[in-house]
């Protein structure tokens, strides 16, 4: 696990049992849990923008649960995955505002030369990782064929 993201989660995980929050303990659990499973499937230490990956792949399937569960009109699961994000965010990057986006997007197209929709993979792949964790990626994927079309 990355030193930063571990003492993180450690830190918060020791704050969760000091202040009896069972609720707010399971979910950094898991998210540490998943870091160590990475970190055992690949024989590494995880990096820092590995462990944001990890955790915001974390965030993305409880937005998607979140998503279901309310399509299905469970509100008490969608609930308890609303409160799962919320704890998640607190270990994710600052968000970046719109204006900010657009910049990077502009700036990659640019640089990358992209002109049609052909090219929105170069600019992908240069925008994901100054935006893991930081933007949905889905929203900027959506932002980038507007500019592209």
């Amino acid at each position: 696990m990355s030193n930063t993201m571990q003492q993180q989660l450690t830190a918060e995980m020791k704050a969760c049992m000091k202040a009896k929050n069972k609720e707010r303990l399971i979910v950094v659990r898991s998210l540490i849990a998943a870091i160590k499973q990475v970190e055992i499937d690949s024989g590494a230490a995880v990096d820092e923008a590995a462990a944001l990956a990890i955790v915001d792949k974390a965030m993305k399937q409880r937005r998607d649960s979140y998503q279901q569960f309310m399509d299905a009109e469970r509100s008490d699961l969608a609930d308890q995955e609303a409160y799962e994000m919320t704890v998640i965010q607190d270990f994710m990057p600052e968000a970046l505002t719109e204006a900010e986006i657009n910049t990077l997007i502009e700036d990659a197209m640019a640089s990358s030369g992209a002109a049609t929709m052909q090219d929105m993979g170069k600019v992908m792949g240069l925008l994901k990782p100054k935006m893991q964790g930081r933007a949905d990626m889905g929203v900027v994927s959506k932002l980038i064929k507007a500019k592209l079309a």
